[in-house]
């Protein structure tokens, strides 16, 4: 409640902000908290309720996690946790330091309750990423929720030696983050999502899956993949030795009234959501067991979130819904999903 109602006080002033100057200065904040102010939102924010649920062979602490793209260079971690999220990932990361597409290029739209973006993988590169990774384990500050790392390659790395830049981020990172969800769908480099055509993704994935030996490897795939190009890459990902596959990334698609905005990138947040949740069922379908589905797309409330859960998803990731409904939000919707399961047990027993 109080997180609820802090939101809604900062944001009216976190908004005249332009919104990717917003982002540094709410990260930059994140990123200082102490250990005092983490107890105090954990105070606040509550764990996670409900028993904790196994996806992928990695343990959560909750079925809403933090989607990637937040937190590029895993710089506020323990602020996640704090918040009760049963998961987060960080990046997306590539091998070398990257700047990222030129600004402005990140946009809100208000209105639709949307984000667009261009970023371009922007991001300190593993240099950075992996020290920091190291050093919350080695202090023993490594988080109860796991941390999964969104691994890209560099703009300048071409389509034919891309693989290689996967195989980097999860031979550096393996053993410091808990999972690994390789990056094909961004709709913001160049030529990236040519890599979900079904034989340069079995390749990659292939050598990706052997980098990271013990660590999971899940795929994330586009929402504006057709649903027999999809249900392709998702067996590709089977194949390949995948423990999931993360279902979806943002759109270049324009529904409803966000055509208006005429900047170009991946737009996420509340007019992607019938869409996503067409497509994430739709590799539910193609997943057909095998692995897990992990859904993601315009995700703000607990009957979506039910929603995609009901669909067969085994989890769900929030982003675009974090930013406007505030830091309560993963603690409401773990309460209401664990609220709504005890009362079907409760009228099962009946």
């Amino acid at each position: 409640m109080l997180l609820d109602l802090a939101w809604a006080l900062s944001r009216p002033l976190i908004f005249r902000l332009d919104a990717e100057e917003a982002h540094r200065a709410v990260m930059a904040r994140a990123a200082a908290v102490g250990p005092a102010g983490l107890g105090l939102l954990r105070a606040l924010a509550g764990a996670p309720a409900g028993p904790p649920l196994r996806v992928a062979g990695v343990q959560l602490r909750g079925p809403v996690g933090l989607a990637a793209g937040l937190d590029k260079d895993g710089e506020a971690i323990p602020v996640w946790d704090a918040l009760g999220f049963g998961f987060m990932e960080v990046g997306t990361v590539t091998p070398r330091p990257q700047a990222g597409n030129p600004q402005p290029r990140l946009f809100r739209l208000v209105d639709e309750r949307a984000i667009i973006n261009r970023m371009g993988f922007n991001n300190h590169g593993l240099p950075a990423l992996v020290p920091r990774l190291r050093a919350l384990r080695e202090q023993g500050r490594w988080p109860a929720a796991p941390v999964g790392a969104n691994i890209g390659k560099n703009k300048d790395t071409p389509n034919d030696e891309a693989e290689a830049d996967y195989v980097a981020c999860a031979a550096a990172l393996r053993g410091l983050a808990d999972w690994f969800t390789v990056n094909v769908s961004s709709p913001n480099t160049p030529g990236l999502r040519a890599l979900q055509e079904p034989g340069r993704l079995g390749a990659l994935l292939e050598r990706t899956v052997a980098a990271a030996r013990d660590t999971p490897v899940l795929l994330k795939l586009a929402p504006d993949l057709e649903p027999d190009a999809l249900a392709e890459a998702v067996g590709v990902a089977v194949r390949a030795g995948c423990a999931g596959v993360v279902a979806t990334n943002t759109t270049l698609s324009r529904p409803g009234e966000t055509a208006r905005c005429p900047e170009a990138g991946g737009l996420s947040g509340a007019p992607l959501w019938p869409l996503a949740f067409e497509r994430i069922g739709q590799a539910v379908d193609a997943a057909a067991g095998r692995v897990p589905v992990i859904g993601v797309g315009g995700v703000s409330s607990a009957a979506q979130a039910r929603a995609l859960l009901e669909r067969g998803c085994a989890a769900v990731q929030v982003y675009t819904g974090f930013i406007y409904e505030g830091p309560g939000l993963p603690g409401r919707l773990h309460r209401a999903l664990q609220s709504g399961e005890q009362a079907r047990i409760e009228k099962r027993g009946d």
